[in-house]
């Protein structure tokens, strides 16, 4: 796609964002309440949505396991308590989750493209994209880069997303804009549109290392953005907040946020994840709360 034809493509959606409403609304739908006997099996749609994450200097073999086995079963002995719906990991780790997870439903997603800053030629963002998916990564968390977007050279975004998306072959494509560093509603909407128009298939909030990081007003403005993808191309593109959603409480505002805006299709980890490291542990005491009418202690589930 060429400039021009790529400026049309962008310019035939509507790229304006009233901030003051978009915030309104954000805090109107996430507030919606949730009848009692329907907060389980909320609480179990969010655990299932979750992309169980680990990305620290200090991540090891050992803590990759751990989380995995978690992944797979959050509850020992509970078998009606979901798996998680993908563990997220450095590239250097994804064979040791792949040895885990294969075969047990929970994916394997790996971050990519020079993460979290994205500063590295694309000759070496789309080898480590190669690297990762050869090593068994279902799907790849990629960075866009957020200077060349500020700078206006979309069409460089375009094309080094688009560039990702070859390079991922069968596993799925997350584009994290890093919506915190991009200024604007404005600039967050045009971003989606770009990433979604060159084959992204989750639109991602964030890398976590960034704040803000997910926030609902953001999360609305590209849940909109979306909606009106879809409209237009009949394409249902997929949606990640990450970074700072931590207890149920934020879990169940954005399951409102995604169904009164996009509708009960994306209420599946088809379409709709969580970045967290922290929330499954959250739901899970929340759930035995609603199972037994108390709270275990706070060192009854493992760290994730």
């Amino acid at each position: 796609m060429n400039v021009n034809s790529l400026l049309t493509s962008i310019d035939s959606f509507h790229l304006s964002v009233d901030e003051i409403g978009a915030k309104e609304r954000a805090a109107s739908l996430a507030s919606r309440s949730i009848k009692k006997n329907s907060k389980v099996q909320a609480i179990k749609l969010a655990a299932s949505m979750i992309d169980l994450t680990t990305l620290e200097g200090k991540d090891t073999e050992g803590k990759v396991l751990a989380m995995c086995h978690k992944a797979v079963k959050p509850i020992k002995g509970n078998y009606d308590f979901p798996h998680v719906a993908a563990v997220c990991v450095y590239p250097n780790l994804v064979k040791v989750a792949k040895k885990v997870l294969d075969g047990s439903g929970v994916k394997v997603a790996s971050v990519a493209t020079g993460f979290p800053g994205g500063q590295m030629p694309l000759k070496l963002k789309i080898e480590e994209v190669k690297l990762v998916v050869k090593n068994g990564a279902d799907e790849v968390d990629m960075v866009i880069s957020r200077g060349e977007f500020l700078d206006g050279n979309y069409k460089y975004v375009f094309d080094e997303i688009s560039a990702v998306k070859d390079a991922c072959g069968e596993a799925h494509l997350k584009v994290i804009l890093e919506t915190g560093e991009l200024e604007t509603f404005d600039n967050v909407r045009k971003a989606s549109i770009i990433a979604m128009l060159a084959g992204a298939d989750f639109i991602k909030t964030s890398t976590g290392k960034v704040q803000p990081a997910a926030t609902l007003p953001v999360t609305l403005v590209m849940l909109e953005a979306i909606r009106d993808f879809y409209n237009e191309t009949g394409k249902i593109i997929g949606m990640k907040p990450a970074g700072g959603i931590r207890t149920t409480k934020d879990a169940i505002a954005y399951l409102c946020l995604v169904k009164e805006t996009l509708g009960d299709t994306w209420l599946s980890p088809n379409y709709f994840r969580i970045g967290a490291s922290t929330l499954l542990n959250d739901l899970l005491m929340q759930f035995q709360k609603e199972q037994t009418g108390f709270y275990q202690s706070a060192d009854y589930f493992s760290n994730d």
